[in-house]
């Protein structure tokens, strides 16, 4: 991913903070369209993730993280790092830099925050709001085993390449729900992850 491009995602994201919050546009089955109502997301639990992305010579790459196998909740899953925002974040940013820090190290001081992509909603009843970091630093992944299997980056000319995404369904408590997943490797990654990537490559005019 060439500096121009970085470049463009700067000024793509120069209006985006946290205030005015864009929900993003989720592709739901008739039963499920409530929970994209005004009601309903305002009664989400706040949540952030870091979508960091980091310089490196050979181009510039986005880091993901797999969730420990042991964890209750989304074992296994690919994600990025963040969590819930707590009572003592100042901010959903805030948020998302305590919890990358937690989970693989990366010192809130490298990241310089550029702009958010649009908001998440999720079926477990939260609302994630991506944070888009940008890393210059020579920074290496230190995994905390408790929550964190292992952590990967993943190239931005790989997510911007063609045919990457593919569209999906699965069948719960009989509602069908489609969602999208990427192959990288051994790794799949769909849900909310693959959604804000499907929302990073439409700031890059992809999609």
């Amino acid at each position: 991913m060439q500096a121009a491009a970085v470049e463009k995602l700067r000024a793509r994201l120069a209006g985006s903070n946290e205030v005015q919050r864009p929900v993003a546009r989720l592709d739901l089955p008739l039963k499920l369209d409530y929970l994209l109502s005004e009601s309903a997301v305002a009664l989400l639990k706040p949540a952030a993730v870091l979508v960091p992305i980091i310089r490196r010579p050979h181009g510039h790459t986005v880091l993901l993280t797999k969730r420990a196998d042991h964890l209750r909740q989304h074992k296994g899953q690919i994600s990025f790092p963040g969590g819930r925002r707590d009572a003592g974040d100042v901010s959903l940013a805030a948020a998302a830099l305590r919890e990358a820090h937690e989970e693989v190290g990366l010192p809130p001081s490298s990241v310089q925050v550029i702009g958010y992509l649009d908001d998440y909603p999720t079926i477990t009843g939260y609302r994630i709001t991506p944070v888009v970091g940008y890393i210059e630093a020579d920074f290496v992944a230190a995994p905390e085993p408790g929550e964190v299997a292992e952590a990967f980056e993943l190239p931005l000319d790989w997510i911007t390449g063609d045919n990457r995404f593919e569209r999906k369904e699965m069948t719960r408590i009989g509602v069908t729900m489609p969602f999208l997943e990427l192959r990288f490797g051994e790794h799949a990654i769909w849900g909310a992850t693959a959604g804000i990537l499907w929302n990073l490559r439409e700031q890059f005019g992809h999609g």
